[in-house]
């Protein structure tokens, strides 16, 4: 599925990941922590923060708020 989205989608969805690992690890929380926090699984939780899959809004809502950030500060530019 990723090989049907352009380039710039991909680099977006690695950037989101990579927003949410640095913060995650930031705060000294594990992929596991962090899933319980947001009862999303832990392997979706890998999968958003390797860029290798589109985080749905509930989850965007969810993480942010375990993380303590906006959804904005996550998805901006």
């Amino acid at each position: 599925m990723s090989a049907d989205l352009p380039p710039w989608i991909l680099d977006h969805r690695r950037t989101l990941g990579d927003r949410i690992r640095d913060r995650r690890m930031h705060q000294n929380l594990t992929q596991e922590q962090l899933a319980h926090r947001t009862e999303i699984s832990r392997d979706t939780i890998q999968r958003i923060e390797g860029g290798r899959s589109d985080a749905r809004i509930s989850h965007l809502w969810r993480i942010a708020a375990a993380l303590d950030i906006t959804v904005a500060d996550l998805v901006q530019q």
